[in-house]
């Protein structure tokens, strides 16, 4: 590795993506204290106490998922990515997976008494589900510690950090959609909503820098190694998330509904990757689904902030922009 320091220079495009994501990530730009959360407090009253625990406890596991992509996953990963501008990207997405989880806290300061959010908090360290899936998850980034980590092993850790923002998140995204999309807790609902936007555009990003990976710097045989790891681990995680959902959500009889809306998430995190689908998804529960289609808000996708909420002037963005989710790399760079 060579010792020079570098400086990025914007001047000079390294890709044909990388200054749209930038772009994007500065027109989705929020901090949590622009919205009102206290607006929820009567609903909040009026629901039981079944579902405000799995409320809170949704909203908690999301917290420490967003503490660890912030804190260790991206910071890492993009230790190991030479592109300068692509590493920038990657470092704005780090900052906002810590709003993320401070967004968390805004909320739980308006709905819940402090010893109620210190329970919540010793939860989080305790639940053995939660612990398992971070952990888990912990294994890739930390390998990443080494400078003389394989492209293999960055790699996997990218994988690993789709499957977070693209797949695990959504255990605890359910439920706030699903009261939001009755026109319960919307407030809340609406930082729930930036967030969703936000990894959205974030395991895309990592997706695409993962199929850069994949294609030009793994060996046939080491393909044939991440082909199967990638699967196993999922299938792991999924055992997982699906004894978490039962914890969170049986209460309220809604489990067998997020484990639906988890593999039809799973199957969006294999996608980023360039990968087949691999679960048989039965149908989600509509009004959650239509949480997640961002034609149905009252904000604009990529422009507004939520409920006509918009810092400046913001140049609109055709479907063309991102014409290439969902796609593999090939087919990316044909488009471009």
């Amino acid at each position: 590795m060579s010792n020079t320091i570098r400086a990025v220079n914007w001047n000079k495009p390294t890709s044909d993506y990388v200054l749209t994501f930038w772009e994007q990530n500065l027109k989705q730009f929020w901090i949590d204290t622009e919205f009102v959360p206290s607006k929820d407090v009567k609903v909040w009253n009026k629901l039981s106490e079944a579902e405000k625990e799995a409320y809170k406890k949704a909203l908690a596991g999301l917290t420490m998922l967003d503490t660890e992509q912030g804190g260790e996953g991206m910071p890492l990963i993009l230790l190991h990515v030479n592109d300068l501008q692509k590493k920038a990207v990657l470092s704005f997405m780090s900052a906002m997976e810590e709003i993320h989880a401070k967004s968390y806290s805004t909320i739980f300061t308006t709905l819940a008494e402090q010893s109620e959010i210190d329970e919540l908090f010793d939860w989080v360290e305790e639940n053995k589900y939660l612990q398992y899936k971070g952990k888990r998850i912990s294994e890739y980034y930390r390998k990443l510690f080494s400078p003389n980590a394989s492209r293999k092993d960055v790699y996997m850790a990218m994988v690993a950090s789709v499957f977070l923002e693209s797949f695990l998140f959504y255990s605890g995204f359910f439920y706030p959609l699903y009261l939001a999309g009755q026109g319960k807790m919307v407030a809340s609902g609406e930082i729930i909503n930036l967030i969703i936007r936000d990894e959205a555009i974030h395991g895309l990003y990592v997706g695409l820098l993962a199929q850069e990976i994949y294609r030009n710097e793994l060996t046939d045989e080491e393909r044939a190694k991440v082909d199967a790891e990638v699967h196993q681990l999922l299938d792991d995680l999924m055992t997982n998330e699906d004894l978490y959902s039962e914890e969170i959500y049986a209460d309220i009889q809604m489990d067998s509904e997020v484990k639906r809306f988890l593999r039809f998430n799973a199957n969006n995190a294999l996608m980023n990757l360039g990968r087949e689908t691999y679960y048989d998804v039965e149908e989600v529960n509509p009004i959650v689904l239509n949480g997640l289609s961002t034609q149905t808000k009252t904000f604009d996708f990529f422009s507004n902030k939520g409920n006509g909420y918009q810092k400046g002037k913001v140049a609109p963005i055709t479907d063309a922009t991102f014409a290439f989710v969902n796609k593999k790399l090939s087919e990316v760079e044909d488009d471009i």
